[in-house]
């Protein structure tokens, strides 16, 4: 066994997988661990940000951390390397494995420091063949030499025969091969960074690469928006003392000190993903929305006597507990409304079951989890699927399964003290209810005008699959529920 076979037994290198529905890449949130800690088979080693979820990543091998290959808060390619692990930190230094290959071949020095770039996606990262082309430039080929000889051989006055013996020894022959190290080839970076770039008008060519073996990153780029915004005004005053208008240099200063008073956040993770989601449903699923204003003052007493009930005690009873059933009662009458659009089968596809999703504000943007099943349940195993999926979305531990499957979507304006909306729908669902604030508001009562607890819902639905009687239907049963919840038992 070669010493080289040897250390990639040794040491094992964990890379990012894609913990979710066809990831690409994810970011470093937090490490749990640190260079020297011993680590055991299922131990979480680090929390990272996908499209969908922050999710925790457990380590598969026993060991001891021999390094971390990327920072917190670095976006990493699915399939690439993020951590090493010695296995047999018993077996002494890591350098004794393979002393004798420096030896052996000493001109290959530099082609060891890519291997940790190379576990990536295909198509991602620099390939290993650009790093050798630059290794191969940066020396001078003794054909370019006698080249130089006998071009400065003509200049010196047609000295050819004695030129080519000392042109290796003068300045010429380094200056020959630093001239064409600057179009040797597009700069190394990958797609995002490069996708990025383009986006934000910065020519990779003028970035200064930190990347390991040269290769351009994220925070490169925008250390050179940020150069190009602040420093820029500065180095151009000195150049235009032939100008003669000082109002020239004022344009610059006033928009450099907007520049400096703007903040910009990378668009990434689950942001990222809801903003593609929300555009692809806008523009793929005709939108119809419909609303209706309805007393709710039945349902906020029975929201109080609920708190009460010891059937319901250590659970969350709020009014959007209420509105999910009344909306689970309004698609077990309509049935129809439950379904999904197959675009390829040119079908529609009626589900039998009912993966209530909610939508969820959390620090990292908007997410709908959702309850599977949610239409089978009682409502004590409704409250507590609720308070469970709630609690667990603020912590941002949701996971993408969790968030996959669902077929219709309550969003509750409400609690920001919003009236109504209009709702675009979760992709691949054929419905979305908004619950407006519940407010105390004059209302006919009986004959009479009374101060009445009122809310209104608004209900968007996809017109290829619900047209607007069936889309009426629901949202009217809806209503009816809210407004006699009686209506839960004889209904329900």
């Amino acid at each position: 066994m070669t010493a080289s076979t040897a250390n990639d037994q040794r040491f094992r290198e964990f890379k990012m997988p894609d913990v979710g529905e066809g990831l690409t890449e994810a970011e470093i949130l937090k490490w749990y661990v640190a260079v020297g800690d011993t680590v055991s088979d299922g131990q979480v080693v680090c929390e990272v940000e996908t499209a969908k979820a922050a999710v925790e990543l457990p380590i598969p091998f026993d060991g001891v951390v021999h390094e971390l290959r990327f920072g917190e808060g670095v976006t990493v390619d699915v399939g690439t390397a993020i951590i090493s692990v010695d296995t047999q930190p018993g077996a002494g230094p890591a350098e004794a494995a393979a002393p004798a290959a420096p030896a052996a071949a000493p001109a290959a020095e530099p082609e060891p420091e890519p291997q940790g770039r190379q576990a990536v996606l295909v198509g991602y990262g620099a390939a290993p063949s650009s790093t050798k082309r630059r290794a191969r430039k940066a020396q001078p080929a003794p054909v370019r030499q006698q080249m130089a000889a006998a071009i400065q051989a003509e200049m010196n006055g047609h000295a050819a025969p004695a030129a080519p013996v000392p042109v290796p020894v003068p300045a010429p022959a380094p200056a020959a091969p630093v001239a064409p190290v600057e179009p040797a080839g597009r700069p190394l970076a990958k797609p995002p960074v490069r996708k990025l770039a383009k986006d934000l008008g910065v020519d990779l060519a003028t970035v200064v690469p930190t990347g390991t073996d040269g290769v351009v990153t994220r925070e490169d780029v925008h250390a050179a928006v940020a150069a190009r915004t602040a420093p820029a005004p500065v180095a151009e005053e000195p150049a235009a003392p032939a100008a003669p208008a000082p109002s020239t240099a004022a344009a610059p200063a006033a928009v450099a000190d907007l520049a400096a008073r703007e903040t910009r956040i990378p668009i990434k993770g689950v942001r990222k993903a809801t903003a593609q989601a929300m555009v692809a449903s806008a523009f793929t699923a005709p939108h119809v929305t419909e609303f209706v204003t309805v007393d709710v003052t039945r349902t906020m007493k029975l929201v109080q006597q609920l708190k009460t009930d010891p059937d319901m005690a250590g659970l969350r009873v709020n009014p959007l507990l209420l509105v999910a059933k009344a909306l689970l009662v309004a698609i077990k009458r309509n049935p129809d409304v439950n379904a999904s659009w197959d675009e390829a089968n040119q079908e529609i596809v009626r589900k039998d079951y009912v993966n209530l999703g909610i939508a969820a504000a959390t620090p990292r943007g908007l997410i709908v989890p959702n309850i599977k099943d949610a239409g089978a349940k009682t409502l004590p195993e409704l409250s507590a699927a609720l308070g469970e999926l709630i609690s667990t979305a603020r912590e941002g531990r949701t996971s993408p399964a969790d968030m996959s499957g669902g077929t219709v979507t309550i969003t509750n304006v409400g609690v920001f003290g919003v009236d109504t909306g209009t709702p675009i729908l979760n992709p691949g669902e054929s419905a979305i209810l908004a619950f407006g604030a519940v407010k105390l508001q004059p209302w006919v009562h009986k004959g009479k005008v009374k101060p009445r607890q009122v809310t209104t819902l608004a209900l968007s639905f996809d017109h290829r699959l619900v047209d607007g009687e069936l889309g009426s239907k629901v949202l009217a049963d809806v209503a009816a529920v809210l407004e006699n919840p009686k209506r839960l038992i004889t209904w329900g």
